[in-house]
């Protein structure tokens, strides 16, 4: 970890920096994109925040590990005013969203439809912080308009924290993010036809 760079000359104070808007995109062909989205989505209940995850390739049916967690974090929060409040939008049709031949033009609908309403609760100030797990691929696909996301992100009020998760994001959206993690793959399991694993994967 390399020292921090002096503090900017802008006229901003240090609580000010501290509630700036942090747009966080985690990328690259390596594992660990969500991983590690939702690992900062534990910091944000920890704080009290309220959290939307949009998930736009895994499926409703899929019960992953991390949902099966926050689900419960989100009753602990009911019951006991404990973190932050949690919803949870799966909204895709599994991994043959990302395959050739699947139901391309569904798929873009529910992109669009899930897009959508993350642009009302942006509008709203509903969350203070978003998960939007595998968001890249509509945008790769062409389902949704880059541009008019980016103004969106860009034009978010508030401070409202975003993590966006997936292979090839676009650079513009790497432009805009605040912050940019591109996880390289050296080794993978999967090279070697080993299926995915309980508790690694889900």
């Amino acid at each position: 970890m390399t020292d921090a760079s002096p503090a900017p000359d802008d006229g901003l104070t240090t609580r000010l920096r501290r509630l700036r808007p942090a747009l966080i995109v985690n990328t690259g062909d390596g594992k660990g994109k969500s991983t590690a989205a939702f690992g900062t989505a534990l910091r944000a209940w920890h704080q009290g925040w309220s959290i939307g995850v949009f998930q736009f390739v895994k499926s409703p049916d899929w019960r992953s590990g991390e949902r099966e967690a926050f689900e419960v974090l989100d009753r602990l929060h009911t019951e006991t005013g404990v973190g932050g409040p949690v919803s949870w939008q799966a909204v895709g049709a599994g991994r043959t969203a990302t395959r050739k031949g699947s139901d391309r033009e569904a798929q873009a609908q529910a992109a669009n439809t899930a897009w959508a309403e993350v642009q009302r609760r942006l509008a709203g100030q509903q969350h203070d912080f978003y998960v939007l797990d595998e968001f890249t691929y509509p945008l790769v696909y062409g389902w949704l308009d880059l541009d008019e996301v980016l103004a969106t992100l860009a034009g978010r009020p508030g401070t409202q924290h975003v993590v966006i998760t997936g292979r090839r994001a676009p650079q513009p959206l790497l432009d805009l993010a605040t912050t940019v993690t591109a996880m390289t793959k050296l080794k993978h399991p999967f090279d070697t036809n080993q299926l995915g694993q309980a508790g690694i994967e889900w």
